[in-house]
């Protein structure tokens, strides 16, 4: 059954209702989880905010990894924030913090919208001259790949009128409807968002803080656990692709692609929460050695057990017999062979 939302077309089939079903039947028992896993979800949190900043930044063209994100957060100044890459990553990390502990009191609207963008850029110097403003000039949206190579992806809404007469009818549709399921209108306003591109830049960036930010409002907090950034990183070739598919049908195109891409990487992040918070069960009941070798995995991916032994000062016979154990146990890894081989989280 097609229906139309706001400007857009969507297919609303049994698929569609079953990933919004599923969503929200785990949703229902976020409460009891949360009750239960108190200090396990503050770590996850740290976890999932370091690989949130790092992809988001990373889908944009950063060259930092989470553990250049990680030590870059762990000690901020920000008089020395001289690279783009380290105040990109910043910004977004303020902008986010902002959104977790406070989107209750942030509305949806414009003036909030902007605001976020301007907490997104302070630290850029080459966004000073517009940050927190519409943009003045037409932008494309451009693809950069692992290659450094960039393809134009579409064309967006043009600066001016046209620009703030599409955000004002996107506020005013999102306020006002209270027929369409809250997943579907977040999934519908990441999209339209993003295909306005309304700033000059940072648009990909902020269309993601967004994504947390009405998840949030909406009562779905478990969001803040896990990351749906890194989900997105790990499929970019396929996020640009459908988004291109869905925008070269514009105006009033179907966007049924985007809606499933969307709520796959919502029920992809969902099993990854509920296997972490799994394997943190598991871990619990692990010895003091172990738990010091899963942690020396978690911040060194791709370690092999004589660097694990040498940094923890366990003999190598007893790391190799702890790694197999964790292996068996399916908290760990193997990659390689022989002399080769390492180890990361499951």
């Amino acid at each position: 059954m097609k229906q139309k939302v706001h400007t857009l077309n969507l297919d609303l089939d049994w698929k569609l209702v079953k990933s919004i079903s599923d969503v929200d039947r785990f949703d229902a028992s976020w409460t009891t989880i949360e009750k239960k896993e108190g200090q396990s979800l503050r770590q996850l949190k740290a976890i999932a905010t370091v690989r949130s900043v790092g992809a988001s930044t990373r889908i944009e063209g950063s060259k930092m990894s989470d553990n250049e994100v990680e030590l870059l957060l762990a000690n901020i100044d920000i008089t020395k924030l001289e690279d783009r890459d380290a105040q990109e990553v910043v910004g977004y990390f303020e902008a986010m913090d902002i959104i977790a502990e406070s989107f209750a009191e942030i509305d949806i609207s414009e003036s909030s919208i902007k605001n976020l963008h301007n907490i997104l850029l302070r630290y850029s110097s080459k966004d000073e001259w517009h940050r927190g403003d519409y943009k003045q000039h037409s932008n494309s949206v451009e693809a950069t790949y692992p290659d450094g190579s960039k393809q134009i992806i579409f064309h967006t809404t043009e600066p001016g009128f046209s620009t703030i007469n599409a955000m004002q009818k996107l506020m005013d549709w999102y306020m006002a409807d209270t027929d369409t399921h809250p997943l579907v209108k977040c999934a519908l306003f990441s999209y339209e968002f993003v295909t306005i591109h309304p700033f000059q830049d940072g648009n990909g960036r902020l269309s993601r803080l967004l994504i947390n930010l009405l998840l949030l409002k909406e009562g779905y907090k478990w969001v803040q656990y896990v990351s749906a950034e890194h989900e997105i990183e790990s499929r970019k070739t396929e996020y640009y692709r459908v988004l291109r598919t869905c925008q070269a049908q514009r105006p009033n195109e179907n966007v049924s692609e985007w809606v499933v891409f969307f709520f796959d990487v919502l029920l992809k992040i969902q099993g990854q929460l509920l296997q972490k918070l799994a394997q943190n069960g598991s871990e619990s009941k692990l010895s003091a050695r172990d738990k010091a070798i899963l942690t020396f995995i978690e911040h060194h991916p791709g370690s092999k057990s004589g660097e694990i032994s040498e940094k923890l000062g366990i003999p190598n016979l007893s790391t190799k017999r702890a790694l197999s154990e964790l292996y068996n146990k399916n908290l760990v890894e193997r990659h390689g062979l022989g002399p080769g081989v390492n180890y990361t989280l499951k």
